[in-house]
C-alpha cells in the first residue's frame, strides 16, 4: 500500500469516476486504474464495481475511506509542520554558546531572533566551549559560537569571527598603573572562572602558554565556576583575575563598580569562532543563529571580516 494508491483512491471514491479522477489529479486514466488494480491485489479485495462509464464503492472501500484520509492528513500536517520550520514559522531553534559569548550576546541575540519569527522556540546550548564541541561533535548542535584556542579541530569547521584581549582586572589601581607581564603575572594572586573546565578553558590555555614562555606556570588562591563570581571576589579586593575585555566591560560596573582593567604585555586574545561539523548541510535556523550571533559578538569584540573556515 502507497501513498500514491490512497490518493487514487480517494479521488476515485470521491468522483465516483476513473476518468475524473485521472482528470482531478492530473493523471492518465490508465495510470490510476492500475494503481487501483494494485491496491486492491494487497487489500485481497475489490474497492469498486464499474457501472456505466462510472464506479461504485464497495464496503470495503467505505471502510477504506476514513483511514486512507487519515492518512493523507497525517502526511499533509507532516510535509506542513518542516515547511513551516524550513521557513522559521514554528518549532525550535537550538544554537551552541559558552557561557561568557552568553553574557555578551545571549538576551539579545534570543530577542533578535523572536522579532524576525515570533512563532519559534529558541534554545542557547553549553558553559564552557568544550561542552558545546562535544554537543555538536555527537550531533545535538548544529552549530555554535565558541571561544578556541587553535583553528584546527578533526571533524569540525571553525570560522574565526572576533577576537576579544585578555585583560587583568584588579581593586587596586597600583596593579593597573602599566600592563601586566608574564612574571607579574606568575606573582599575582588569582581567582579565575571555569574550575571544572580548567584544563581546555581557552583563556588558561593562553595564560599557560604565555607563562611558560618564562618558565612559570600560572596560580590561582581561588577557583569558581562563572566568571561574574570572580568579578565580585575582585570588587572585594580577595583576588585579581584574568578575564575577557566584553566581560569586564559588561559586568565591573555592576559587580566591582571599584575595580579596573589593565592589558597584559604583549597583549593576548581569545579566539571566537563560528563551529559546525564538517560538510554539513546547514538548515536555515542554524544559518539565521550564525548570522545573527555572529553581528552581536562583532559588535562588542574585535571582528575578524576576512575569517575562513579551517
Amino acid at each position: 500500500m502507497t501513498l500514491h494508491q490512497l490518493r487514487c483512491f480517494l479521488a476515485a471514491y470521491e468522483e465516483g469516476s476513473l476518468t475524473a479522477a485521472a482528470e482531478r489529479l492530473g493523471y492518465a486514466q490508465p495510470s490510476v486504474s492500475e494503481q487501483i488494480r494494485n491496491l486492491e491485489r494487497s487489500l485481497g479485495a475489490p474497492l469498486f464495481r464499474r457501472v456505466g462509464r462510472g464506479v461504485v464503492a464497495t464496503t470495503v472501500a467505505d471502510d477504506l475511506r476514513p483511514h486512507a484520509e487519515r492518512v493523507l492528513a497525517a502526511v499533509e500536517d507532516a510535509q506542513s509542520s518542516v515547511a513551516s520550520q524550513v521557513r522559521l514559522e514554528t518549532g525550535t531553534i537550538r544554537f551552541g554558546m559558552f557561557g561568557i559569548a552568553r553574557l555578551y550576546a545571549g538576551a539579545d541575540l534570543v530577542a533578535d531572533v523572536l522579532r524576525r519569527h515570533p512563532g519559534v522556540r529558541v534554545e542557547l546550548i553549553g558553559t564552557n566551549s568544550t561542552e558545546v564541541t562535544d554537543e555538536l561533535r555527537r550531533g545535538r548542535l548544529e552549530a555554535a559560537m565558541i571561544a578556541v584556542p587553535q583553528l584546527e579541530s578533526e571533524g569540525l569547521t571553525i570560522t574565526p569571527v572576533a577576537r576579544d584581549e585578555l585583560v587583568y582586572i584588579s581593586n587596586d589601581p597600583e596593579r593597573l598603573r602599566v600592563p601586566v607581564t608574564a612574571r607579574k603575572l606568575s606573582e599575582a594572586t588569582l581567582v579565575m572562572p571555569e574550575t571544572t573546565f580548567r584544563a581546555v578553558d581557552s583563556v588558561r590555555i593562553i595564560l599557560r602558554q604565555m607563562l611558560h614562555e618564562i618558565g612559570r606556570n600560572p596560580q590561582t588562591r581561588i577557583e569558581v565556576e562563572d566568571v561574574e563570581s570572580a568579578v565580585e571576589l575582585v570588587g572585594m579586593g580577595l583576588a585579581d583575575a584574568v578575564i575577557t575585555k566584553g566581560a569586564a566591560v559588561q559586568l565591573l560596573p555592576r559587580l566591582a563598580p571599584d575595580a579596573g582593567w589593565v592589558s597584559l604585555r604583549p597583549a593576548q586574545h581569545d579566539t571566537l569562532a563560528i563551529v559546525h561539523r564538517r560538510d554539513a548541510i546547514l538548515s536555515p535556523a542554524a544559518q539565521l543563529m550564525i548570522e545573527l550571533a555572529t553581528a552581536r559578538i562583532q559588535a562588542i569584540a574585535e571582528p575578524i571580516r576576512a575569517a575562513r573556515p579551517r
